[in-house]
């Protein structure tokens, strides 16, 4: 509670006054919107949303009773979230929700004014969101879902889990992740050094280039696949995990969901946490909090999940120092 709130209690004058005020602005209809980075029908997109509804849920906005939601879908392509934030913004919602960085460089475009909470971006100061982690400064704040020094780690667990890759190639997307050269790789290449690993951006655009990518990796022993903090690469994923086993190529990405789904090995943010923790935000912002004053939020829950099934095809044997800390293993 704020000191003046405090005081006014204590004094006894307007006791209900900040209650009040809270529960009318609950009372009133308000309208959310949300531009997800992923398909409609994609099971992690609807899990990561409904983390979001249910936290607004638990902060008093329900759907239907004070709360409109519109949410649109453009899984991994640019121009669908150019068009669909143009959509929203003409919307005129209270708040909208944006799921990436190029989402939310879409919605930056399209509006100067409409709050902007953002889930899962990977470097919110280098993009130009906003002016920094503590003062945001404009209409645009949120959660970050990784920070670049998180790629020596991936690296390491790649080195540890499969010693034998001398050469490891980042898979990423500009397009998607414009971030990757100036955020991450100045990590991976001290890593790199450090573990004598060959380290070579991939960047892709389209199914045809991972394709090449990946296969062209796999044709000399030693190779290893870094998926990158990238939408893209989250919306491709099925196609990635299955020519990263055909090529028999050990793998580390940063989503949980992608060695749930069959990667070897996923260490990164909470995702879902990340979700339901926005919520907190777009709460305060309808209540009346400018998104300009509320400080950029960094992940405080990491997860590893490592696939043993997928070890298991690749001949691997995961060492006893990744199976003891991992949050998750697949058997």
């Amino acid at each position: 509670m704020r000191r003046r709130d405090f005081i006014t209690v204590l004094c006894g004058a307007a006791l209900t006054g900040p209650f009040a005020v809270s529960a009318q602005q609950t009372d009133r209809m308000r309208r959310v919107a949300v531009l997800m980075g992923y398909g409609e029908a994609d099971p992690e997109a609807k899990a990561l949303l409904a983390e979001f509804t249910q936290g607004l849920s638990a902060l008093g906005w329900i759907e239907g009773r004070n709360l409109r939601m519109d949410v649109r879908w453009a899984p991994g392509r640019t121009d669908l979230m150019h068009t669909f934030a143009k959509e929203l913004v003409d919307l005129h919602p209270d708040v909208i929700l944006a799921d990436s960085t190029p989402v939310t460089a879409a919605l930056k475009r399209a509006t100067l004014t409409i709050p902007i909470v953002f889930a899962i971006v990977a470097d919110p100061v280098g993009s130009g969101f906003v002016a920094s982690l503590s003062r945001p400064g404009a209409n645009i704040t949120g959660f970050s879902s990784v920070e670049g020094s998180i790629a020596g780690k991936w690296l390491d667990l790649l080195t540890t889990i499969a010693p034998d890759v001398k050469r490891a190639a980042m898979i990423f997307n500009p397009d998607t992740a414009p971030y990757t050269k100036s955020y991450v790789l100045p990590f991976f290449e001290d890593a790199a050094r450090s573990l004598k690993v060959a380290l070579v951006a991939a960047p892709v655009h389209n199914d045809a280039e991972i394709t090449a990518v990946i296969t062209a990796l796999g044709r000399e022993p030693g190779g290893g696949l870094l998926g990158m903090p990238d939408n893209f690469v989250e919306v491709h994923r099925e196609l990635i995990i299955s020519l990263a086993a055909r090529s028999n190529l050990p793998a580390v990405y940063q989503t949980p969901v992608i060695a749930r789904d069959g990667g070897l090995l996923s260490y990164g943010a909470n995702f879902r946490d990340i979700f339901r923790r926005s919520a907190s935000y777009v709460d305060r912002i309808l209540r009346g909090e400018k998104p300009s004053e509320l400080p950029v939020q960094l992940p405080i829950k990491y997860l590893m999940v490592v696939n043993l099934k997928t070890a298991k095809a690749l001949r691997l044997t995961v060492p006893p120092s990744i199976l003891l800390t991992a949050d998750e293993v697949i058997e």
